[in-house]
């Protein structure tokens, strides 16, 4: 893959929670149409993105028909798409679906002298994160063999505390041994992840740890509880240069979030 410019330009998308049924709504909200609109706004924009990553939690019901409406949404627009898990997939399911050239769940892409490592925090049926032996390893070999190349780490899970009580009991349960891993690899400039449904922008030694609004509802930040807000859908740019060094900011839609029932308990 290649860039016309002097950079790469990468769009996240994250948590979508796509239903069965694209009329159906999750706490009110109407995922699929959001999902849409986001996507529609991102490739509206003046920019140009060479690679979409979307970093799990795709489907609500993690079915046939809820991952082809993604499929079929991302196959309108001709752009190179990585798909990777959340507690809410069913990687089984998605792996079967994203199998196109254009649409899948490769772990490794290689942009010039970046590489993009997608990584799996999924425990199956669990909300929680942690990083098996397997992807430790996939990844320790990533950086070993590629340790010329800039490094983008892509997870679904968050690595650092959100100070919101109720997200941080589902953080990566082994988040300072995957810390320890990369440690040793100064071309680890960025990790990216979804699930805390709002956005973060933390700098840990040489490495910035990016979060990224939804496409649907939010999470009230420093919450002890599950709460939402209704601050609108988003998503995030990444532009990674020659040099290593990178640009990031997040997005988000004109329109208010509609529908939202924001005295849930939950989900």
């Amino acid at each position: 893959m290649s860039s016309s410019s002097s950079h790469f330009s990468i769009l996240q998308i994250t948590d979508p929670h796509i239903l069965a049924t694209p009329e159906a709504t999750l706490l009110g909200v109407n995922t699929a149409h959001y999902f849409n609109a986001v996507l529609e706004h991102a490739f509206r924009s003046n920019r140009k993105f060479d690679l979409c990553l979307l970093t799990g939690d795709l489907a609500q019901d993690p079915c046939l028909a809820s991952y082809k409406h993604i499929l079929n949404k991302l196959e309108t627009y001709d752009i190179p798409c990585i798909c990777l898990p959340g507690n809410h997939d069913n990687f089984d399911i998605m792996q079967a679906v994203f199998c196109t050239e254009q649409v899948n769940c490769r772990k490794q892409i290689v942009l010039e002298n970046w590489q993009i490592v997608s990584l799996n925090s999924q425990i199956p049926g669990s909300a929680g994160g942690y990083l098996s032996d397997k992807e430790l390893v996939f990844l320790g070999e990533c950086l070993s063999e590629n340790s010329e190349l800039n490094t983008l780490i892509a997870v679904h899970h968050h690595c650092l505390p959100t100070e919101s009580l109720w997200m941080d009991t589902m953080m990566i349960e082994n988040a300072l041994e995957f810390f320890d891993l990369f440690k040793p690899y100064p071309n680890v400039k960025t990790i990216i992840n979804g699930h805390i449904h709002q956005a973060m922008d933390v700098q840990v030694d040489s490495v910035r740890i990016l979060t990224t609004p939804s496409t649907c509802f939010q999470f009230k930040p420093l919450s002890e509880r599950f709460s939402l807000d209704d601050t609108s859908p988003g998503y995030r740019w990444i532009n990674l240069y020659a040099d290593g060094s990178m640009d990031s900011d997040i997005v988000r839609l004109t329109e208010p979030l509609k529908g939202i029932q924001a005295n849930t308990q939950g989900y």
